[in-house]
């Protein structure tokens, strides 16, 4: 195939999507956002210090999506592959293979970044990579149910979250909303021997299936042979109603990235759903439409 068919078969604003998810994560490990704050204007910092900073606990702040973001957009593809593997003659088998390959490198390369500084062997899974092994695989396997069976799916993952911080018994640990005091501290000693600087949470994996799960829907969403103008409807209705979920989410659940993941995941679901539709609006799947 051509350079040119290639690029054609692309859904191009997806690789725009990604790119730009990708620039700001190198940016951050390039230290350009640090660079920005030192730049001696104060409006500038303070605007750097709120875009380009996690919430220190409670909170949303831009950077708190970019992670969601990369999950959201590689459920987007996985249908996506997954429809091009089988137009080239791959396997079921060869493509379960490759998904599980997949899955175990983003594991062990998640992994082995945590032991390059300490120069030994540590356990400690809470990077996008390590995490992302978890929701790839679990999307992947989920790939052929429904889209209804899909979003449902997402929604289990949070709320068993959410039961394990709101009703865990074990005594030091079940504070949901505490830092350093909730099941994900527990879970983190568990499987590391340490609580986590920052605390952030290994079993986020979970939760954070979510985003990958509902990508996986937009992305079926998109490849489907109706027109332009329905598929961005149903993007449209569906980013209103979870836009409402999310905001009466509040009053149950703390807005907390790091631990207490679930009203963030429910937050976001709006955000995943509109992230889909600028996704139709520059470039349309040329799948089927």
């Amino acid at each position: 195939m051509s350079t040119e068919n290639k690029l054609n078969n692309r859904l191009v604003s997806l690789d725009f999507f990604r790119g730009l998810v990708m620039f700001l994560l190198i940016a951050e490990f390039a230290h350009l956002f640090e660079v920005l704050m030192e730049s001696g204007n104060e409006q500038l910092t303070a605007i750097m210090d709120f875009l380009f900073h996690h919430a220190k606990w409670e909170g949303l702040h831009f950077w708190d999506l970019v992670q969601p973001f990369f999950m959201f957009i590689v459920g987007v593809s996985i249908p996506l592959s997954y429809a091009n593997r089988k137009k080239k003659g791959d396997s079921e088998q060869k493509i379960r293979n490759h998904a599980f390959r997949r899955a175990f490198l983003l594991l062990l390369f998640g992994w082995g970044l945590y032991c390059i500084g300490p120069e030994k062997i540590i356990f400690q899974f809470d990077n996008v990579l390590a995490q992302l092994s978890f929701t790839y695989l679990i999307s992947f396997l989920l790939l052929k149910k429904s889209s209804t069976f899909n979003i449902a799916a997402g929604f289990v993952c949070i709320l068993i979250s959410d039961l394990l911080y709101r009703f865990f018994p074990v005594v030091g640990f079940d504070q949901a909303f505490v830092a350093g005091e909730n099941f994900g501290a527990w879970f983190n000693i568990f499987i590391s021997g340490y609580e986590y600087g920052g605390h952030w949470a290994a079993f986020n994996a979970l939760p954070t299936a979510a985003h990958t799960l509902w990508g996986v829907v937009a992305g079926k969403w998109l490849m489907e042979n109706s027109s332009y103008a329905d598929k961005l409807k149903r993007l449209i209705i569906s980013g209103v109603i979870a836009l409402a979920l999310g905001y009466l989410s509040t009053f149950f659940y703390s807005c907390n990235k790091k631990n207490f993941y679930n009203f963030f995941c429910t937050t976001f679901c709006r955000l995943d759903v509109f992230s889909t539709c600028s996704l139709l609006l520059p470039h349309r799947c040329k799948t089927n439409n």
